[in-house]
Formats: structure tokens, C-alpha cells, sequence
């Protein structure tokens, strides 16, 4: 996410103003609602009965839409989930995402806090300026306030329509035909025809835009779907035979991106801002991967609306990252060139080895939840990255934002949480091609986090307000206490503070998290114990609900003789490898130690790097390579790094 603006060290509070300004994503307008009836002319429609295939169903036939495009369209909305009537980032509601932002509003009370500091992450440069203040308009435009223009058509309350799923997909249904008729169309049994329609339930008012995401749902049409939502409910959606419409998206030749993606080129700022050469932003040229590899691409979340995010990465005094993806329609934007250094993670060596990639949304206010269209938009884009880079897709290199560690025990404490513990990585895997499962037999002694998504719901606290419980929902970590008890404290993350960790969502000191691994430390009963931040951290890991999967892959342990070692959270060469002119950079390690006897995931071995790029010329940059090699570790939440002289590889192969 965009770090707050230095002057305020403290988490930024979402006021009612910019809670509003954060609701506002580029949507477009429905046309003019039409009486509340049914086609038939009939009364009102009320909401279905409690099943909900049947309720797709009553929906489709009552207002003459195919109940495979209604079923579609709720798909890529919501994947059929009700999220228990809480928003989206972007104030829809329901399967099939009915947006209203004045309710919306009312959950999103509390502060944004997901930490404070320096994007660029390099003390031999520290970022100074100050962050923009977004204009907060007066007014919620109708565009989002969908739920309203339902409710009109259906005759239905607009709570009803944000909180029983049957009646939300009557509405859905109901603005569907409305938009069928605003195109002077008559209702139709073949899906093809409703192409248009489609594309206007976007909302959006850049008919690319608008396109890509009625093609996505053609997509969805022709592949089927089938699960189980998240309140319980099968739903299924045969693949369909459809003839081809519309006029496929194309991407700005400027971008770099999938050509079918549809992505908009609007460029960061690259400027100098005084007559010193150091006051520049708000990303570094650079020439990767000639210079610097591209190991990592770091998923953020904005804490900010659509609007907000473009207005900052256009500002050339604030920071920098390299793509932004849109919630309501998975529209992306490209800012930096991949081969330039954005200014995003708060790392310098993972800045300048990583592509960074903002989505807007929030991680917890109000127990937002992420869409569809956003997953597959931001999918497609990270398998594109990972294919030209050569990235390996994996948790250990397709981070969070919260698993980027502090370069400096000073910044440990202040670093991002973002995209949370609800953004689904399972699912995101999924889409990528790549879906986690065991690799290993249970004898491997290394288990890579797999909850059930949805049935996985922590009791966090602090969504809405400090120490009110989140609404319930699916979550992808897992929390980890010092003894296999659900009543025993969770485990200490002495990076961030000398007490035990919280239950409160913005308090990831004691996770782990979908995709990452750990060597097992223990089990005993519906408990299982990982190695953690120096310590044995066990979950509740029962064998009817398992929470891991045995996984073939490599640890480290400290070398023979050795009592501990030290933790890096940047690998930094060694002193001898700098040129003259360049001056050496401290390799300083973490509060934490790695202790004997314990052993940590590896994702990577590499030598010592780093790049020197403190002016706005880049003819002054240097990258400088040493001979010291590093492995990276999964140590706690976040990744960190060891020296390969101070451990023993081991390779955990067990097949059994």
C-alpha cells in the first residue's frame, strides 16, 4: 500500500470524509430504472427461497435473463459468496455485488493502520517528502448506489437487497434487463445477446475497460464453474457453448502486460524537485534484469480509493510502484517501466529486485472483502511478470506486502500488513496456475500453510473499532500460540514489541500464512508446531481440518558449532566488494536470532547485492555484487535472510 506520509509515524485515521473518497472507484452510470416490476407486469419480486441455485433461477425467469449469464456475472462479481452482507472494497454487497456506499460508509469507522514509514527503504537515501491530501468530493455519485436503482426495479428495501442473497440476485437480475432494455434490446435465450448488457453492469465508463470484464464473464460462461459459497450453499454453472462477441481488449503498446489485458499506461512522474540532485521521486531508472535481477513481485493493497491511488503515483514527490489494479472491474493501470525501481515495499534490496503491484482495497476496515475481477485481472498479470522474468510462482517469491521484511531492526516495528490476512492466496494460486497441495508425504518435516479458506475464521478483533470482534469470515493465516492451546498466548514477535502478540487484525505477529513453509517443530494431538521467529509456534491442525501440507524442500539450520546466528532483512555484499566512490552499506541484522536445533524454510540462495542510486542521474547508479552468499528464509510472518557461511543446507525429499 502507499505509506503514509512521514510526518505522521502513527496510523492514519479513515475519517468519514476520506472513508467516502475511499468508495469512489472510476464507475460507470445505469441508465434511468424503470418502474419496480417484473417483465411480466407483474408485483414486486420478492426474494427466493433459501436455495440458492433455485434462487439464481426464480431470478432469471422472472426478469428474462439467462440464468447462465446471471449466474456468470454473480461469479466474477462475488464468486456466489454473500460475505455475511459486508462491502467490498469498492461498496458492493451480496452475490451479485449490489453497490451502497452511504451504508458502506457506516462500517469503515475505524483508522487505516497498516504501519508507517520510508517506501524507499535505503537509509543512504531517506525518502523526506510528504504525502498529497486527496480531494474528498461531497458528494456519493449514483454510480455507486446500485442498491438504490435495485430497489427501484424490484420494489424490494434496499437492505434487503445488501443482506438476504436472494433478493440481491433478483436485484442483480433486475438491473441486468434494465440494461438490456437501455440498449433498445429485447430480452433473449441466447447469452450472446447480452454481451452489452454485460459489459454495462460493469459500471465503467471506459468502454475497454468495460469490455475486458464482460469478455471475463463470457470466459467464466464457457469454462463452468462449480463450489460451495460461503455460507454453505452449492452453485453451479455448466459450461456453455457461446458464440464469440464483443471486440477483445487490447493493452496500451506502452504497457507491459498480457495484450489481451486491456491495461492504461499512466506513467509516475520521473522528475527532479529542486536544484539538488538528491530530491527526486518517486521510483529509481534503472536497466533490469541487465542490472539487478527480478526475484520477487510484492502483492499491496492501497488503503485507498481509486482515485487517491492514481492522484499519489502521479505525484513525482511521493512514491512509486509499477502497477494498480481496480476493484470494481480488474481494471490495471501501469505506472513504471518493470525495468525501473519502484519506491513501494519500505526494502531497498526488495525494491530493487521486485515489481510492485497495488490493489485497491482495504485489509480489514469494516471486513471488506476483495473481488473476483480483481483476483483474475491481478493473475493474469502475474503470470505474465513471472513467465518474462523467469519468477518462480511460489509464496516465496510472490509476496505480500506483510511478508516484506525491515531492512534495519529500527524499522521492523513499522513495516506494511497489507493485503491482511483476507486476501485468499489459495484461491489467487489457483488462478495462477499454480494451486498449492502436498508435495511430500507426512514424514517430509516441512508443511506449507493450506487452510480451508472459508471455513478458516480466526476471531479477530479491531475490524471496525480497537477490540470489536471482525465480522466473521475466511481468512488464509493461521495463529500460532506457545502451547497447543487454544487459550495459551500467542507467540512474542520481538521485532514489533516485547509483549505476546493480539488477536487484533492488524497485528500479524503471530500468522503464518497460505502458501508459506515451515519446518515442523512438533505435534501433539490437533496441534502442530513450526519453527518460528526463533521459537516453536504451534495451530490448531486437526486431521478432519487440516490447516498445512507436507512439502518437499530445503531448510537451513545454524552450522555445527555454532549457538545462533544472526537474521538479515536485507543481503547486503561485504565491505570489500564496494568500488571507490560507493560508500559500504552495514549489513545489520534483525533483533532476532536463529538458535540451534531449529531449521527454516529456504526460497532462494543468491550473493550479496546492492544498488547505489542516490541522484536523480542515472549514469551515477551503481550496482555492486559480492561474493557473500545469502539464503532466504521464511523466519516469522515475514521473509528474512541468513548468510550461507553461517548454516548447513538440508534437503528435506520424503516422498513417503
Amino acid at each position: 500500500m502507499p505509506f503514509a506520509r512521514p510526518a505522521r509515524r502513527h496510523r492514519r485515521a479513515l475519517t468519514a470524509a476520506a472513508a467516502a473518497a475511499a468508495l469512489l472507484p472510476a464507475v460507470g452510470v445505469l441508465p434511468q430504472a424503470h418502474a419496480a416490476q417484473a417483465p411480466d407486469g407483474g408485483s414486486p419480486a420478492a426474494p427466493a427461497a433459501a436455495d440458492r441455485q433455485g434462487a439464481y433461477r426464480a431470478a432469471a425467469e422472472r426478469y428474462g435473463v439467462p440464468e447462465e449469464v446471471l449466474l456468470a456475472v454473480s461469479y466474477l462479481e462475488s464468486r456466489w459468496d454473500t460475505h455475511a452482507g459486508l462491502p467490498s472494497t469498492d461498496a458492493g454487497y451480496g452475490p451479485m455485488h449490489l453497490t451502497d456506499a452511504p451504508a458502506a460508509l457506516a462500517s469503515l469507522p475505524r483508522q487505516a493502520g497498516d504501519g508507517a514509514g520510508d517506501p524507499r527503504g535505503d537509509d543512504a537515501r531517506p525518502f523526506t517528502a510528504a504525502a498529497p491530501v486527496p480531494a474528498v468530493p461531497a458528494v456519493v455519485p449514483a454510480r455507486l448506489r446500485t442498491a438504490e436503482r435495485a430497489a427501484a426495479l424490484t420494489g424490494l428495501p434496499a437492505q434487503t437487497l445488501r443482506t438476504d442473497p436472494a433478493a440481491n440476485i433478483a436485484g442483480g437480475a433486475a438491473l441486468l434487463a434494465d440494461l438490456q432494455r437501455g440498449l433498445h434490446r429485447d430480452p433473449s435465450a441466447d447469452p450472446a445477446d447480452w454481451y452489452g448488457a454485460v459489459a454495462g453492469y460493469a459500471g465503467d465508463d471506459d468502454p475497454a475497460a468495460a469490455g475486458r470484464f464482460a469478455d471475463d464473464v463470457y470466459d467464466v460462461l464457457r469454462s463452468g464453474a462449480a463450489r460451495t459459497t460461503d455460507d454453505g450453499q452449492p452453485v453451479a454453472l455448466a459450461a456453455t457453448r457461446v458464440r464469440a462477441v464483443g471486440t477483445p481488449a487490447h493493452s496500451d503498446p506502452r504497457t507491459e502486460c498480457p495484450h489481451d489485458l486491456g491495461c492504461a499506461w499512466l506513467p509516475a512522474p520521473y522528475q527532479q524537485l529542486s536544484a539538488s540532485p538528491t530530491d527526486y521521486g518517486n521510483h529509481d531508472v534503472a536497466d533490469r534484469p541487465a542490472t539487478e535481477h527480478v526475484d520477487y513481485i510484492v502483492v499491496h493493497d492501497t488503503e485507498a480509493s481509486w482515485d487517491t491511488t492514481l492522484k499519489l503515483v502521479q505525484d513525482p514527490s511521493y512514491l512509486g510502484w509499477h502497477y494498480s489494479v481496480r476493484s470494481a472491474d480488474g481494471q490495471v493501470d501501469q505506472h513504471i517501466a518493470t525495468k525501473d525501481i519502484g519506491w513501494h515495499a519500505g526494502n531497498w534490496d526488495v525494491n530493487a529486485r521486485s515489481v510492485g503491484i497495488e490493489h485497491e482495497g482495504f485489509l480489514a476496515a469494516g471486513g471488506t472483502w476483495y473481488t473476483e475481477a480483481m483476483y483474475r485481472s491481478s493473475a493474469r498479470l502475474v503470470r505474465y511478470l513471472a513467465h518474462r522474468y523467469d519468477i518462480p510462482l511460489d509464496r516465496q517469491h510472490v509476496l505480500g506486502h506483510d511478508n516484506v521484511p525491515g531492512p534495519t531492526a529500527a524499522t521492523t516495528a513499522g513495516m506494511h500488513l497489507d493485503p491482511g490476512p483476507y486476501w485468499d492466496w489459495a484461491h489467487y494460486f489457483a488462478l495462477l496456475g499454480r494451486p498449492l497441495h502436498p508435495t511430500a508425504g507426512p514424514r517430509s518435516g516441512l508443511v506449507e500453510i493450506l487452510p480451508d479458506y472459508a471455513a478458516n475464521r480466526p476471531a479477530y478483533t479491531g475490524c471496525t473499532a480497537p477490540g470489536e470482534p471482525c465480522p466473521p469470515q475466511g481468512s488464509s493465516a493461521v495463529t500460532l500460540h506457545t502451547a497447543p492451546a487454544d487459550d495459551a498466548p500467542l507467540v512474542t514477535d520481538i521485532g514489533r514489541s516485547a509483549n505476546p502478540a493480539t488477536d487484533d487484525v492488524y497485528d500479524m505477529g503471530a500468522r503464518a500464512s497460505t502458501g508459506q513453509r515451515y519446518a515442523v517443530a512438533g505435534r501433539q494431538g490437533d496441534w502442530t508446531a513450526v519453527w518460528y521467529l526463533g521459537q516453536r509456534a504451534w495451530f490448531h491442525d486437526p486431521a478432519d481440518r487440516p490447516a498445512e501440507v507436507p512439502v518437499r524442500g530445503d531448510v537451513v539450520t545454524p552450522r555445527a558449532g555454532l549457538a545462533d546466528i544472526p537474521v538479515y532483512g536485507r543481503a547486503y555484499p561485504e565491505a570489500g566488494a564496494y568500488p571507490a566512490g560507493v560508500p559500504v552499506q552495514p549489513v545489520s541484522p534483525l533483533k532476532y536470532r536463529l538458535p540451534a536445533g531449529q531449521s527454516y524454510a529456504v526460497g532462494g540462495s543468491f550473493p550479496g547485492q546492492y544498488t547505489w542510486s542516490t541522484t536523480f542521474d542515472p549514469s551515477t547508479h551503481r550496482v555492486v555484487t559480492g561474493t557473500t552468499r545469502y539464503y532466504q528464509i521464511q523466519f516469522g510472518h515475514r521473509i528474512a535472510f541468513v548468510k550461507a557461511d553461517d548454516v548447513d543446507l538440508v534437503r528435506l525429499r520424503d516422498a513417503g
